[in-house]
């Protein structure tokens, strides 16, 4: 196309930009060797962009990660037959390929990758391949969580190839456990480009059905250049920095390798067993090999001086009774200087893999027994682990390396690295002809088995214990030898009780001796140390095996953590601060950072904490998070903070306080879904002045289910009380109202049944556990015309008008009056309320305006009569004036709506959002009110329901009965067309049941509907909105807005507005079609059967019964039943 001249220069400069700046899409060249190294070297790191993960946090040390949510990260199929690799989720199809919830959401609308279900007789491989790599840092761990079951898959196998050469990384034929299983594997260090492939592998007898979740690469970054490094540090040839124990270690930290070439390290001798064994002159039960070709399962895929197949190493598969032995030659005494042994060993296939350092010293007089200085015991992966023995002796020694296995069990060695301090004996001092060169091998008398037991049994007295006998909780030998090594202890003997750290990362457990600053006896404890490995994983230390047990055994245990005095109050931006996490159960708090529908409250980008029972997926049925012991600064203060309450089975949030010695003080709770959004509470902490003693604070989160969240942000503790809350259940407390005069107010529940005075249940829970504020209102409590009154402590003053709404109960016996007044600068009355009483909760609400601080009050009349009383439950402040009864736009929250989750129906709540919310659960984009993102509305993801068909309930204040009202409210569907569909119905609930007005099915609309239904009853009722399934479960929201009831009004069509002209002109259209197709059928019906009573058709028989007609179907209002003669004839 040809652009006119005076166009040209135009669009010149907007495709170049600003001067100065060239038009690069991704605002920055990073060269072809940065691309995909783990490392972000563009701002907005689109350098790591479609790498197998998303680098989406500049962040030293933070994994990348791909959760598959929003793409694949550049993974793609490369599989050659029909059984293929594809991103998909359980929501997206009626049979999705994988499992029914991803790993990430715990929903059936998070993403996965899947192969599904391939019938046929030849084997098949479905290959999943990550985008091309490069260079990995020796600390790189990949982690997956993969879900098959044992009858699915035939094999599962993980690669890694590197310039010509395939190494499996993993590769695992089962048998698999049930849900989502955690996959981690150490790369090592790899330089230049390389790819990783995941492959599942199917045959006759398997259906092939795998997913695969959550790919993260740990520690696989090499570090980036610095100008200066800090004080200590190695400053590579590439001017990164790395850590002084990382010099001579056999790994190429920095990248270049100047951290172990010859300047750095010629004094160091290295024995990689590629040419020999080096200055290690004894071999007894090793033998130098290699992975190339068949080999073992346990045997190690790679050496770990090349990362190769082709690499070699030592191996043995000795038995206990005859361990392998490998001896260094004699060095000389070390004096006040450390010989220090860097090394590498491999403990796989077998939990009774052992490797045992023994240093044997070399005396003047009679040779010395070898002395234990490290031992490896038990399963420790298919990782090599490094670790290091610093060694100081007055006479010269020998170091000596023995290892075991059990049946199926390899142990490997490989890098011995001995340091410059490391001086052999010269070869003129070193013993004469004829005479040996060390002391025999004689393992260790405790470790020697007895003669007349099997290897693994265990002898005392004349008996031989196996080793499915030792830790049973039964004991065996008379002198209980058998139970004395199983993990009871008080760590004051060597042993420990029989725990044995089993780390291969920068941290292990170790036995210390407490320090005593009096000199009296002191005891030992576990410790958590610093360790020599350079893997990530947690620090672990196991007992031996045990059980049988039965289902009362319990472990009792004292811990203690130790850090640095830090502040309660934290918004989590930068760490934890004082809080940390409980470990007596599976579900844990974790520090996230916002992503998706997790977002923070201090900035909406930042970190908060997260409770989420499905990551990972959590058996017990609470998580604690604590602070370290604190001294309180004054008699009273203030902790707030802001929480996020969502799902609809949430469960219950609690924060309580705890002093030593007393019981624990429950300060705050909030139960159920309170909508996708931060919501601030406060609570006041009473403190007992000069006593000294310290207290902690715990926020306990207790599951329902499974389908939720809990969130805590910005917490902060202040001096001085705290204001009035802005809600208030009763539950915890009594919200800080005091009661004047007699104190005739009082807290209580009816769990016994036997409460004096007071409605049976509370308006919280509807139960009788509930806890709610009462006044006796009989004369020998309150005679006629008194007073009593509940007064509120102090609110902060309001910067707009606010509705107060409360719910109250009257007893059926005339209480008296209810009054409510507002105490500002004076006292002034704004509702009395002195209706007759019932059985019910019913909402009251006031508009309230207060410049300064100001309190509400309460106040029951009474009027003289037995038996009565005057009860009030959940008050709630809320901005903007109080809405009508039933009526409600949902800005503000539910304008005194119950979603109150029932369990005959499942347990399941309505909850409340706005489209620019993130929300794992799909909602509609816009609210009716305002007609953008930013406005409200309540919702249902029917998805949630399962199979069953159960319901849940969004329903309304009671109301009084009515001849002609009018419900009018707007709402929401999108399902996809051949899915099941779901309904919404509104009910009528009364004291004579429940009757259906009106109902619609699901459809896929993106817009909003309006409904009018004309109400009528003859005693007080309630609206019920019920969200329900009429099939399979589906995914897909429904919502409700603009919720407005008409009392005594009849409904009236509605005028079409500004943006309605669709909704208004197609329902009229829909049901005007409707009516005409259904005249048409009738006419058509009617015809026909006057045409067969002439005679005419083909059908002239012997038949004389005629199904019934059109006009036989009986219309409910909820439905459509047919006549039993015709589901007969079904």
């Amino acid at each position: 196309m040809h652009l006119p001249g005076h166009l040209l220069p135009a669009l010149v400069l907007l495709l170049a930009g600003s001067p100065g700046q060239a038009w690069v899409p991704n605002h920055c060249r990073a060269p072809s060797e940065a691309a995909c190294n783990f490392v972000c070297d563009c701002p907005d790191c689109s350098d790591e962009a479609q790498c197998g993960y998303h680098g989406l946090s500049p962040a030293p040390g933070t994994p990348f990660a791909c959760d598959l949510e929003r793409d694949s990260c550049g993974w793609r199929d490369i599989s050659t037959s029909g059984y293929r690799w594809l991103r998909d989720r359980a929501g997206a199809t009626l049979e999705p390929l994988g499992p029914r919830s991803d790993h990430t959401l715990g929903t059936d609308l998070g993403w996965y990758m899947a192969v599904g279900t391939h019938r046929g007789k030849e084997t098949s491989t479905a290959a999943l391949r990550s985008p091309v790599l490069r260079d990995a840092a020796p600390t790189c761990e990949l982690r997956l969580w993969y879900h098959t079951a044992s009858g699915d898959v035939a094999e599962l196998r993980l690669e890694l190839t590197h310039r010509a050469e395939t190494l499996t990384l993993w590769e695992s034929s089962g048998p698999w456990g049930p849900g989502w299983q955690e996959l981690a594997v150490a790369t090592g260090r790899i330089r230049g480009d390389f790819w990783v492939t995941f492959s599942a592998t199917r045959n006759a007898t398997h259906r092939g059905t795998v997913a695969l979740d959550d790919v993260v690469f740990r520690g696989c970054g090499l570090p980036t250049p610095q100008a200066r490094c800090p004080l200590g540090y190695h400053h590579c040839g590439n001017t990164a920095c790395v850590e002084p124990q990382q010099l001579c270690d056999g790994e190429d930290n920095c990248g270049d390798g100047s951290d172990e070439d010859m300047p750095t390290c010629g004094r160091h001798t290295v024995t990689d067993f590629e040419t020999g064994l080096g200055p290690w002159n004894h071999l007894d039960g090793w033998a130098r090999n290699h992975s190339a070709g068949p080999r073992p399962p346990a045997w190690p895929s790679r050496d770990h001086s090349h990362n190769s197949a082709k690499g070699t190493f030592l191996v043995s598969t000795a038995e206990p009774s005859t361990p392998a032995v490998l001896s260094s030659p004699e060095f000389q005494a070390s004096g006040t200087h450390n010989c220090s042994l860097i090394f590498y060993y491999h403990l796989h296939g077998s939990e009774d893999g052992c490797l045992q350092l023994f240093l044997q010293i070399q005396s003047p007089g009679a040779p010395q027994g070898p002395v234990l200085l490290r031992r490896r015991h038990g399963e420790l992966g298919a990782a090599w682990v490094r670790d290091r023995v610093d060694i100081q002796s007055e006479h010269p020694f020998r170091i000596l390396l023995t290892g075991h296995t059990g049946p199926g069990g390899v142990v490997s060695l490989d890098d011995l690295i001995l340091s410059d301090r490391c001086k052999p004996v010269p070869e003129v001092s070193r013993s004469p002809p004829g005479l040996p060169a060390t002391a025999p091998w004689h393992q260790p008398s405790s470790l020697q088995p007895r003669d007349f037991c099997e290897p693994g049994h265990l002898s005392c007295g004349d008996l031989c214990i196996p080793p499915e006998q030792l830790c049973d909780f039964q004991q065996q030998c008379e002198g209980g030898e058998d139970e004395q090594e199983c993990g009871t202890t008080d760590f004051e003997t060597p042993t420990a009780g029989g725990w044995e750290d089993a780390s291969v990362g920068r941290l292990q457990w170790g036995r210390l001796l407490a320090p005593d600053a009096h000199r009296a006896a002191a005891g030992h404890f576990l410790s958590l140390q610093r360790a020599w490995g350079q893997l990530a994983s947690e620090a672990r230390v196991l007992t031996p095996p045990l059980g049988p047990s039965g289902p009362q055994c319990e472990l009792h245990m004292a811990y203690y953590f130790q850090s640095h005095p830090q502040e309660v109050s934290c918004n989590f931006e930068r760490d934890m601060c004082g809080w940390y996490t409980g470990h007596l159960t599976d579900a844990h708090w974790r520090r996230v950072q916002s992503r998706g529908p997790g977002y923070d409250h201090t900035t909406g980008e930042g970190y908060f904490l997260l409770l989420d029972p499905t990551d990972p997926p959590a058996r017990g049925p609470g998580a604690h998070l604590l602070t370290q012991p604190q001294v309180p600064a004054v008699p009273q203060e203030c902790i707030s903070f802001w929480y996020h309450l969502y799902g609809p089975q949430i469960g219950t949030l609690r924060l309580v306080m705890r002093r030593e010695g007393e019981a624990e003080t429950l300060l705050w709770s909030r139960t159920g879904t309170h909508g996708n959004r931060w919501h601030e509470a406060w609570a006041t902490l009473h403190h007992h002045p000069g006593s000294g003693a310290k207290y902690q604070l715990l926020f306990g989160g207790f599951r329902d289910g499974y389908r939720g969240t809990m969130g805590l942000d910005d917490v902060a503790v202040r001096p001085g009380p705290c204001w009035a809350p802005r809600r208030c259940s009763f539950e915890d407390s009594a919200c800080g109202f005091s009661s004047g005069g007699q104190g005739l107010w009082t807290r209580q529940t009816n769990a016994t049944g036997h409460a004096a005075r007071g409605p049976r249940t509370d308006h919280t829970t509807e139960t009788a556990q509930g806890h709610y504020m009462v006044a006796d209102t009989s004369p020998q409590a309150l005679p006629r015309g008194h007073s009593a009154s509940l007064t509120s402590a102090e609110h902060r003053p309001l910067a707009q008008p606010a509705c107060l709404t409360f719910w109250y109960h009257l007893s059926v016996r005339n209480p008296g009056t209810l009054q409510v007044h507002v105490e500002e600068a004076e006292r002034r009355q704004v509702l009395s309320i002195s209706a007759h009483g019932g059985f019910a909760w019913r909402l009251g609400s006031v508009d309230v305006q207060a410049e300064r601080a100001w309190r509400v009050v309460f106040e029951a009349v009474a009027a003289g009569v037995e038996h009565s009383y005057i009860a009030l439950d959940d008050l709630l402040l809320q901005d903007g004036p109080c809405p009508r009864p039933a009526s409600c736009d949902f800005e503000a929250g539910l304008c005194g709506w119950s979603h109150l989750a029932w369990p005959g129906l499942g347990g399941h709540s309505w909850d409340w959002s706005s489209g620019d919310t993130p929300s794992r659960y799909p909602q509609p984009p816009v609210d009716h009110t305002l007609g953008t993102e930013t406005g409200h509305f309540v919702l249902f993801e029917t998805s949630v329901l399962g199979p069953g068909g159960r319901a849940a309930w969004l329903r309304s204040q009671p109301l009084p009965a009515t001849q002609a009202s009018c419900l009018c409210f707007w709402y929401h569907m999108g399902f996809p067309e051949h899915f099941y569909k779901g309904e919404l119905r509104v009910l009528l609930s009364s004291a004579r049941g429940q009757l259906a007005v009106w109902s619609a099915g699901a459809r896929l609309r993106h817009q909003w509907l309006l409904a009018q239904v004309s109400v009528a009853s003859a005693e007080e009722f309630q609206i019920v909105f019920e969200a329900t399934l009429s099939g399979q479960p589906a995914m897909g929201p429904i919502a409700l807005d603009d919720v407005e009831y008409l009392d005594g009004q009849h409904c009236q069509p509605p005028a079409p507005g500004p943006g309605d002209t669709a909704q208004a002109t197609l329902v009229p259209a829909a049901v005007g079609g409707a009516l005409l197709l259904l005249v048409l059928l009738v006419l058509l019906g009617l015809a026909g059967r006057r045409w067969l009573r002439k005679g005419g058709g083909p059908w002239r028989g012997d038949t004389a019964a005629v199904a019934p007609g059109f006009d036989n179907i009986v219309f409910n209002a909820d439905g459509v039943t047919l006549p039993a003669s015709v589901t007969d004839n079904q």
